[in-house]
């Protein structure tokens, strides 16, 4: 076989059942489905069990896992020569090993494929495409795509080798992975270039809770981890250092207003001190980290200055939280 799909799951309700038939139904059958179940409690695993169908090996973990542990299971198991990771309540089309074998033949020293895709809702309504993709990217012009948010970065959709996801260890472990998936697809595409079909070929679900699944402490610490990330890449080659110096700026500023709106609906007891000031304070060292010549100013971003309006003041924060 030439495809290995890996699901990790915890309580995949009915979503996983609409995962699984929609990896089955591949016209290519050069594949197998493992399944990295993580201690569910709603029938999920007890499902699985009773699948007898010899594409699919159910892994399950010895006691419940955090998910950035189940997901670093990935690098211990058994992989065919090319691997794509899938959330247990997105879709794949039929078609999606089809379109990635075409992709592979057209760029055979690529090390990161990827397909264009469409979201969905919670009910598996449109809502809209991903945004465009060109067909080939280098490490610094992927870079510079996610710093200037040109494109949708999530982890369903993507494949690479199994031995280049290996020798990078696998996912990062980011809490919640957040920003988990970028470091490893930079990482990968580094080797070579990200290769993308124009066909639409998959589906990933967005939910109404999707910007609340993650705590808000564990966005700014893993975003913290990203920007050590960013600084740590920069001193590997002047293109990456300019991509950087050049868009790092308008992305912080994208960031300090979601995370600080986000902070502000975190209940202050629950926040270990961490204030809306403190945090922008905390921006400014990041933008002086990457760009030490810099005429950044997070409060001169209405929303954000907004943010800490109503942090620093006990009423008002409480209101906001009632929303």
């Amino acid at each position: 076989m030439k495809y290995s799909i890996i699901l990790p799951v915890r309580n995949g309700g009915h979503y996983i059942k609409k995962c699984v038939a929609s990896i089955l139904s591949q016209t290519r059958q050069d594949y197998n489905l493992i399944v990295l179940e993580n201690c569910s409690t709603d029938g999920t695993a007890e499902w699985l069990r009773n699948i007898n169908n010899p594409k699919i090996s159910v892994i399950e973990a010895p006691r419940s896992l955090s998910i950035e542990e189940n997901w670093q299971r990935i690098t211990g198991i058994k992989k065919n020569k090319f691997i794509t990771l899938i959330g247990h309540d997105d879709l794949l089309d039929h078609h999606y090993l089809e379109v990635m074998d075409t992709l592979i033949a057209q760029h055979p020293t690529a090390t990161l494929y990827q397909a264009h895709f469409r979201f969905i809702d919670s009910e598996g309504k449109f809502i809209r495409p991903c945004k465009p993709m060109q067909e080939k990217e280098s490490a610094v012009a992927f870079l510079s795509s996610v710093l200037q948010n040109r494109f949708d970065l999530f982890g369903t959709g993507f494949m690479l080798r199994s031995e280049d996801y290996d020798r990078e260890g696998g996912i990062p472990f980011y809490p919640n992975l957040l920003f988990a998936d970028f470091q490893l697809w930079m990482e990968v595409t580094k080797k070579g270039y990200k290769a993308t079909a124009e066909k639409e070929s998959f589906s990933y679900r967005l939910h109404h809770s999707t910007t609340k699944s993650s705590s808000d402490l564990k966005m700014q610490e893993a975003f913290g981890q990203f920007i050590a990330y960013l600084q740590s890449i920069q001193q590997q080659s002047p293109e990456i250092d300019e991509a950087i110096k050049k868009y790092f700026i308008g992305f912080l500023g994208a960031y300090s207003k979601g995370l600080s709106h986000r902070l502000i609906r975190t209940p202050v007891k629950e926040r270990r001190g961490l204030t809306v000031d403190k945090f922008l304070q905390q921006s400014r060292s990041y933008a002086d980290q990457l760009v030490p010549e810099n005429n950044y100013d997070p409060y001169a971003i209405k929303s954000v200055k907004l943010a800490a309006l109503i942090d620093r003041n006990l009423l008002l924060n409480r209101l906001y939280q009632l929303r």
